[in-house]
């Protein structure tokens, strides 16, 4: 007789009823542990909802304060009378609120029935302005509400990652358990005897559902997460306010699990056209391949998908949105559906940072196809398959490239405009092989809109055919909808709700005695950079006001628990800096730094306990390294490229800055740096115009046709005419030694 097989007369063996009460008892503990999957996930995320609506009140109640009493007028009747608020303190829906029926009774003219409707009105516009809140998680551990939600998110996070991925099913289980093992009882006892055949039958099936129930839980690892989860406990306050400053983009991706955090739906999905979006809506991303502490904010989710559907595109986010990550997800997407082989082509300053990306953020195994042992690298690639990971130096050595790959990122695209150049012809081959192609870049055009076109060569050359210069000429408007099909640009402002205000201040100052000279002599020899770093150019600090001012900043900044990030294109001017510092100086890094020592650097700043200055030429750590642990910014001199300088600030003000971003802009009047920014200024405008800014009415691409070399004779002519006969001043500082 089959083990476990019912007796004859419809009973059941000895072993049988035994295993079936083994089985039952099984089910009595992963119920128990179904149970807490979904009770500890739950209350987590109640705690969540809870912190969130305490936390965010104030913030609701501030864009209150903002609404005037006009905008209540045409939802009330009797709008003349609402005049007289204002006149009684009552100047804002918050304050309509806060005064409630019986103060607007009081105003002459407002009776009970429009205290009533106005109120009515003010509390529509609350909740309004709760749904539109686009909060942030203030930086500020003394607060207790926002502690409470630091706290809440953290517990949060470390419950999902536990079980959270079981919890629905957990929810369903449960419940299931709870129904089907009262009526399976039986067929584990004695009383199965003395049943009836249908319920015998009955008790039967029922048992043998618990037991499908049980193998499914047991299989999927649901003991194990429900053991994890019971172990999780929330951390305490100064713990929970540390891991938020180490990864505070980590934390909104866990707010936007549970809360909605407003941003504009159409700025987010970069305006594109309607069909575009709605195909893009329509793909799925796969995020099998990604690791389990990724969350992807929605915007890098429509970024992924775009890539994926449009095939080659370039990504043109502003810096600091994550195009990195958004890259992963795509080629993560294509991993989990079997592709095999994909290839990142980088700048060398931030090949080391690529392959931890990659390493960190998905299971595609990384193969750096750099170095010494470049060809070995390059063989294992195409034979195992994984992300390579090369510079656009190595990228035309590299030789025969797998079969189509299956996807081709190119980061810092822009490097590429140049068709002429050896390393865009290689891309371009690179491109031509590569099933779809990626390009990566906040800065699509510096110079000339017509580089932009240049760049869409490479992918769509029917779609750059048809971008003609009138798009650009025509309207901003016109120049997007050419573009629509194969580039997609977000700003942070309409996005990155979170991100902290960005202060930015020009530091004015004079030249002193010596600087002054400097700045004469090489105005008098007509050498521009010279005139760009002769502040700079002195052999005692106090003489030079420019790094006079920089020590006070960095001082006071140090002072206040602020770490410091200095950019200078010169690395002469960074060696005096360094100089003047002294042992609060970390770096420098300049273009002669190796990469890997850039990121140790980097890495070494981030990590330390105390504020410090990080010193750094601008071209080679303005782009692609992560320096939010810096809260301030000083910028030595005006670049030549608005977009260099751009670049700089989002290397501090980007996804995971919890502080509010501080830039000083180091300028001396009635020199080059006044020059630059007066002749550069059309040139920033319509940078923003095309490339940073969703709308706009006209612009010329001619206002940015100029060349390095063009600002630099137009620059020294108009100096040296200035400077023909002025004597030099008297030899005094326009500002005193710190003591």
């Amino acid at each position: 007789m089959p083990h476990g097989a019912p007796a004859p007369g419809g009973g059941m063996t000895a072993a049988g009823r035994r295993e079936t009460r083994a089985l039952l008892a099984r089910a009595v503990d992963v119920q128990a542990d179904a149970e807490a999957v979904a009770g500890i996930v739950g209350a987590a995320r109640a705690e969540v909802v809870a912190a969130y609506e305490v936390a965010s009140e104030p913030q609701v109640w501030a864009a209150l304060g903002t609404m005037s009493i006009e905008t209540l007028k045409d939802t009330v009747d009797g709008r003349a009378r609402l005049d007289e608020l204002p006149a009684h303190g009552i100047r804002s829906v918050a304050d309509v609120l806060r005064a409630g029926p019986r103060r607007l009774t009081a105003v002459p003219g407002i009776g009970d029935g429009t205290a009533r409707r106005t109120i009515h009105a003010a509390e529509q516009l609350k909740r309004a302005a709760r749904d539109a809140l686009q909060f942030r998680i203030e930086f500020d551990p003394k607060d207790p509400d926002m502690t409470r939600l630091v706290r809440a998110l953290a517990t949060w996070g470390a419950v999902w990652h536990a079980a959270g991925a079981h919890e629905p099913d957990a929810t369903r289980l449960a419940g299931d358990l709870a129904r089907q093992r009262p009526v399976a009882a039986p067929a584990g006892s004695l009383r199965r005897w003395f049943m009836r055949a249908a319920d015998r039958a009955t008790a039967d099936d029922a048992a043998r559902r618990v037991r499908a129930l049980v193998d499914t839980a047991e299989s999927a690892g649901l003991p194990a997460a429900a053991r994890a989860v019971r172990a999780v406990r929330p951390p305490g306050a100064k713990p929970a306010w540390r891991d938020y400053e180490r990864r505070s983009a980590d934390y909104y991706g866990l707010l936007s699990q549970v809360v909605g955090l407003g941003g504009d739906v159409a700025a987010s999905e970069g305006f594109l056209p309607a069909d575009i979006v709605e195909r893009v809506g329509a793909q799925q991303l796969d995020t099998s391949r990604l690791s389990d502490g990724l969350r992807l904010r929605g915007y890098q989710s429509f970024g992924a998908r775009f890539a994926l559907v449009q095939r080659r595109v370039v990504l043109g986010d502003e810096m600091g949105l994550g195009k990195t990550v958004q890259a992963i997800a795509a080629m993560a997407h294509l991993a989990a559906r079997g592709a095999t082989h994909f290839l990142v082509v980088c700048p060398a300053s931030v090949l080391i940072n690529w392959s931890r990306e990659i390493a960190r953020h998905s299971t595609i195994p990384v193969v750096a196809l750099h170095g010494s042992g470049r060809s070995r690298a390059a063989a294992r690639w195409r034979a195992q398959g994984g992300a390579g990971v090369v510079t656009f130096g190595s990228l035309g050595a590299l030789g025969e490239l797998p079969l189509r790959p299956a996807m081709l990122v190119v980061d810092e695209a822009h490097y590429v405009k140049n068709p002429d150049a050896k390393r865009s012809q290689a891309v371009n081959r690179a491109a031509a092989g590569s099933e779809r192609v990626l390009f990566l870049t906040g800065t699509p055009m510096e110079n000339r809109i017509d580089e932009f076109r240049a760049l869409i060569e490479h992918l769509r050359p029917d779609v750059a055919a048809g971008m003609g210069p009138e798009h650009a000429a025509i309207s901003v408007e016109a120049f997007r909808r050419a573009a629509a099909p194969v580039y997609l640009r977000r700003n942070q402002p309409d996005v990155l709700t979170e991100l902290p205000e960005l202060v930015q201040v020009d530091e004015w100052e004079q030249f002193s005695a010596e600087d002054g000279r400097a700045y004469r002599d090489a105005v008098r020899e007509g050498n521009f950079m010279a005139m760009r770093r002769a502040a700079f150019a002195v052999r005692r600090p106090h003489d030079s006001a420019k790094l006079t001012r920089l020590l006070e900043l960095a001082r006071e900044a140090l002072a206040n628990g602020r770490k410091v990030v200095v950019f200078s294109y010169f690395r002469d001017v960074l060696a005096v800096v360094g100089a003047a510092l002294g042992a609060d100086a970390r770096g420098p890094i300049t273009g002669a730094t190796p990469v890997a020592d850039r990121q140790r650097i980097v890495d070494a700043f981030t990590a330390a306990a105390r504020p410090a200055v990080l010193v750094c030429q601008i071209e080679a750590a303005g782009v692609g390294v992560n320096i939010q642990a810096a809260s301030v910014v000083i910028l030595c001199e005006p670049q030549v490229k608005p977009s260099i300088e751009a670049q700089a600030i989002a290397r501090a003000h980007r996804m995971g800055q919890v502080r509010t971003v501080q830039v000083h802009r180091l300028l001396i009047a009635d020199s080059v740096d006044e020059r630059m920014i007066e002749i550069l200024g059309s040139k920033a405008q319509l940078f923003d115009a095309y490339v940073r800014h969703s709308t706009i009415a006209q612009a010329s691409p001619g206002a940015v046709d100029i060349s390095e070399v063009q600002l630099a004779r137009m620059i020294v002519a108009e100096e040296q005419q200035r400077l023909a006969g002025t004597p030099e001043p008297p030899r005094r500082l326009t500002r005193a030694t710190p003591g």
